[in-house]
């Protein structure tokens, strides 16, 4: 009896080891985390790979290393499809493996960072993912629809997986940190500016406009009720209106210099926010994600910024009027719901 209670609780133990692993759990910290790349059509993939496979990598660093990927590239889009087999030499170079599948890469990898540079298959991408168990970071945009926005979130609640997608300018520390600047105090404003290559199979601002939004989203928060859009061809201005009457607005830059940042109104001051600082601050937040996993950005937070965006576009299918963000989510949830 007595060795049938110390089998009973042995294999107990080791059922529930495998259930941890499954949901997400941190991997044995004695070991590096295992990480696997989806997409290899950005210049985010050699960035981030070198970042966390440098053998003299410090603190969260340290935890992490890319041991596989999975090459993917839609067809449609040359600006994918064109660098896949340029960034898979290179990461074979480093000695990331290869592989044919995502199924496969699953079963090598303890973290997953989705990259596809496309937002389209990110739905799709992600489900085994979310099936796996695995924790996830979704590079931006975090889909090619707010109502595929929506269902991947829903999706990563239902099976209990920590995900996370970012800009890498959220995370700059002149701008994370105007959030809270001595020189401004309480934020009553942001003007953000950024570049704004559209791209067709997306909605306007996902495509690069989602850099200067989410500076704005970063520094003003949340709460942005309805949005109104000015387009010519050398730009855009979108104009949001937050709870409590704070005005925020996006340049998105076609035409003439462009570059990244913002000019924030505060309670005590006005200042410039800092710039684009690299992608190492984002990689150590996603190296420290994948040992917590503990997301920096929520759901909320982000289904917002994209929210924003789909709201410019309607208020552009309207001639400029302004749109609830409220109006555009329930729409987005009601399409998300059906797929």
């Amino acid at each position: 009896m007595l060795i049938r209670s110390i089998a009973f609780a042995c294999l107990s133990g080791i059922v529930a080891m495998n259930l941890a692993t499954a949901h997400g759990a941190a991997p044995d910290k004695s070991k590096p985390i295992r990480v696997g790349i989806i997409g290899l059509d950005t210049s985010h993939v050699t960035a981030f790979t070198k970042a966390m496979n440098d053998p003299e990598a410090k603190d969260e660093m340290a935890s992490v290393k890319v041991v596989a990927a999975y090459p993917g590239g839609s067809k449609d889009i040359p600006s994918s499809i064109d660098r896949v087999e340029g960034y898979t030499n290179e990461l074979r170079n480093m000695g990331v493996e290869i592989v044919g599948s995502i199924d496969e890469l699953l079963t090598k990898v303890d973290a997953v960072m989705l990259e596809s540079v496309d937002g389209r298959p990110h739905l799709e991408q992600a489900i085994p993912v979310f099936k796996a168990g695995k924790p996830m970071f979704i590079d931006k945009p975090v889909a090619g629809s707010l109502a595929d926005a929506v269902k991947i979130y829903d999706l990563a609640k239902e099976h209990n997986t920590p995900i996370f997608s970012s800009s890498s300018l959220r995370f700059s520390p002149g701008i994370l940190g105007m959030r809270d600047d001595n020189r401004t105090g309480k934020v009553v404003g942001v003007d953000a500016f950024g570049p704004c290559h559209l791209e067709p199979h997306h909605p306007d601002l996902y495509w690069y406009g989602i850099h200067g939004t989410e500076i704005l989203c970063t520094i003003m928060g949340t709460g942005c009720e309805t949005v109104s859009r000015t387009q010519t061809e050398g730009g855009e201005l979108i104009v949001g209106v937050w709870k409590g009457g704070r005005i925020g607005t996006f340049r998105g830059i076609r035409e003439g210099k462009s570059d990244y940042g913002a000019l924030v109104f505060g309670s005590k001051g006005i200042a410039p926010s800092g710039g684009y600082e690299g992608y190492r601050p984002l990689v150590v937040e996603i190296a420290r994600f994948f040992q917590t996993g503990k997301p920096p950005v929520s759901a909320e937070e982000t289904l917002e910024i994209y929210t924003l965006m789909e709201a410019a576009d309607e208020s552009k299918r309207q001639g400029g009027a302004p749109v609830k963000l409220s109006t555009v989510l329930e729409t987005a949830k009601a399409a998300a719901a059906t797929k």
